[in-house]
């Protein structure tokens, strides 16, 4: 079952009480650390100036027959790829990591760290706005699934235990992350005009 979206927000340490709370004040407590999941509007631009605009359904199609079996059973279906087998694990270069399906940026090398769980993991989405969560009560657990903003694409989820500054770690697959090192054009497969600010 999955319930959403949601923007992602750590709670203030004044507030942390071991729990995770989502939406309507119901709390599920994860490993002594806090994150509540805000209702929200996905606006048409972010504040990072990208179009939030979902892909038309011709744009769609086009975008996911490009993709792998394994991308469309992540990225699609909400698949997981085996711990310590992603091309991105070990990436340590300068630049970002776009949605494979739509391109949005969605984090960059400086909020990644190594977090020991077998896939890349960052501690902040490149920008607050590309990346929207759904409550996931899969597999007999409650869990914190992430999206792409624009596609609605699924990288992987986020849990409130990371590094400070945030406290969250978002455990995203490889699979669902193109790289572009730093200076790189970004790709723009929905032809938007797709660029990080100066």
């Amino acid at each position: 079952e999955h319930s959403g979206p949601y923007a992602i927000v750590p709670l203030s340490a004044s507030r942390r009480s071991g729990a995770i709370e989502i939406s309507h004040g119901r709390v599920f407590h994860r490993e002594e650390r806090d994150l509540r999941l805000a209702s929200m509007s996905t606006p048409a631009v972010s504040p990072s100036g990208f179009s939030l605009s979902p892909p038309d359904p011709e744009e769609r199609k086009r975008l996911e027959a490009d993709l792998s079996r394994e991308e469309a059973e992540v990225l699609l279906h909400h698949g997981t790829e085996a711990p310590f087998c992603g091309g991105l694990l070990d990436q340590k270069d300068s630049g970002v990591y776009c949605c494979r399906l739509c391109a949005l940026p969605l984090f960059q090398h400086k909020t990644k760290f190594e977090s020991g769980t077998g896939w890349p993991s960052f501690w902040a989405p490149i920008d607050e706005a590309h990346v929207t969560a759904v409550r996931d009560t899969s597999y007999g657990m409650v869990r914190i699934e992430t999206l792409c903003a624009r596609c609605g694409s699924h990288p992987g989820h986020v849990f409130p235990d990371g590094p400070p500054p945030t406290r969250l770690r978002y455990c995203i697959n490889s699979v669902s992350l193109q790289f572009v090192k730093s200076g790189d054009a970004l790709p723009d497969p929905l032809h938007r005009g797709d660029r990080l600010p100066d």
